[in-house]
């Protein structure tokens, strides 16, 4: 009698598994949760994207909002130390707000440009180069590198994709990867 055929699951995620080195690894470990968020959420109608989650009590697309102002707040705010709104207006609290008047497209693109900005930023610099004076940080000894930062997002991306694994399961039953 002949089996089905079964799904094996790759040995690992991210980067391949040959590789080890460290900013290798980080910057591929950040890329595939960040294209793990989309897959998280695709096929999801506009609907399902904008209606919070209960008993969560937010929605994907406000999980997604607040990655793009996680994303600003670290690499542009803190790393480059550029003069940006670093909070939107409400400061946290309406982080995860996605209301009527603003489009799904317009968060999408919010959060993939700073993704975009991000990219560039870690492209031109080494993982030992200290986040920049005046924005975030405001002392050099308070000034993390970008190795330490890069990885603060990874275990920011981990978390909340796990989090949205959760809603997805509870918006339609579809798990994992």
């Amino acid at each position: 009698m002949q089996r089905p055929q079964e799904r094996v699951p790759a040995l690992l995620d991210g980067p391949g598994v040959g590789v080890s080195d460290t900013r290798e690894l980080l910057v591929g470990y950040l890329e595939w949760y960040r294209e793990a968020l989309m897959r998280k959420i695709s096929g999801l109608s506009d609907e399902r994207l904008r209606t919070p989650v209960e008993p969560l009590g937010w929605s994907p697309l406000g999980l997604i909002q607040h990655l793009g102002w996680v994303e600003r707040r670290w690499m542009r705010w803190g790393f480059a130390a550029e003069d940006v709104v670093a909070y939107p207006p409400g400061g946290d609290d309406t982080e995860w707000d996605t209301p009527d008047d603003r489009p799904t497209a317009q968060i999408m693109a919010f959060y993939q440009d700073e993704v975009d900005k991000a990219r560039d930023l870690v492209a031109g610099a080494a993982m030992t180069d200290t986040a920049g004076i005046g924005g975030r940080f405001q002392k050099p000894a308070d000034a993390p590198s970008l190795g330490r930062i890069l990885f603060h997002l990874l275990q920011e991306y981990a978390r909340h994709t796990g989090h949205l694994d959760i809603a997805r399961e509870l918006i339609d039953g579809r798990t994992g990867e």
